[in-house]
């Protein structure tokens, strides 16, 4: 049940947290760098499960490379853009890494960033709250992004709904306010791109996205911490 899970994740994790430029292809790069180095450390210091990590490096080499590429092209200003093909691909490449390498459990620790951002918007990706089809971003009139958000009254939502915005209002993890007429709400859609502008305001979009691959690095470190010295305690 584990592995179909993760494949299903992984699939979908980085097609999620996009739609800036350069943000799909930098997370991916991330992660493949970050599997990488994992598969050399067991490999070659640890030894561990060699054919198995050789087979993961054999792999991610070239899709190393390929990724590396396409950030390139992909950063700001973008003459590339990905779509879903490279997101999907991306995410099976790492859940078949994953599976085959037998290092499953460890390979879901590098989506640490994923994670949050599947949590915090299961209450849209399940319909508890309203999804609209794009929850990317906006331009604001300086050309800087902003928040987007979704609108609704209380009396459309369901009992869960309505607890969910009331734990998001008393936490402060959403930015939620009465449209202009008072009769509906407006609450920022509930990605990991709209959280960070809402902490930190509206920002260009290099900018946002250098801030979000510095979350994705972060998280990156703390995957290798709960790997290795604090292995006694996870595994």
């Amino acid at each position: 049940i584990y592995m179909s899970m993760l494949a299903v994740f992984c699939t979908n994790a980085i097609n999620i947290l996009a739609g800036v430029n350069g943000l799909e292809a930098g997370q991916t790069l991330v992660i493949a760098a970050s599997v990488l180095a994992f598969n050399v450390v067991e490999c070659f210091v640890y030894e561990n499960a060699v054919d198995q990590h050789l087979f993961s490096i054999f792999l991610f080499l070239p899709f190393l490379a390929v990724t590396a590429a396409l950030l390139k092209h992909n950063w700001y200003p973008s003459r590339v853009f990905v779509g879903d093909t490279f997101c999907y691909f991306a995410g099976m490449t790492f859940a078949a890494a994953g599976i085959l390498g037998i290092f499953s459990k460890t390979l879901l620790l590098f989506f640490i960033p994923q994670v949050l951002n599947f949590l915090y918007s299961v209450p849209q990706l399940f319909h508890i709250i309203p999804c609209p089809r794009h929850r990317m971003p906006r331009v604001n009139t300086q050309g800087l992004l902003g928040m987007s958000f979704t609108e609704f009254s209380l009396d459309e939502l369901s009992s869960p709904g309505r607890l969910i915005v009331r734990i998001l209002r008393l936490t402060r993890l959403a930015q939620i306010k009465k449209t202009v007429d008072g009769k509906r709400l407006k609450m920022n859609n509930l990605t990991l791109i709209n959280f960070v502008l809402y902490v930190l305001g509206p920002v260009h979009e290099r900018n946002l996205t250098g801030i979000l691959l510095c979350i994705q690095v972060l998280g990156t470190m703390v995957a290798f911490s709960i790997r290795y010295p604090l292995a006694w305690v996870f595994y």
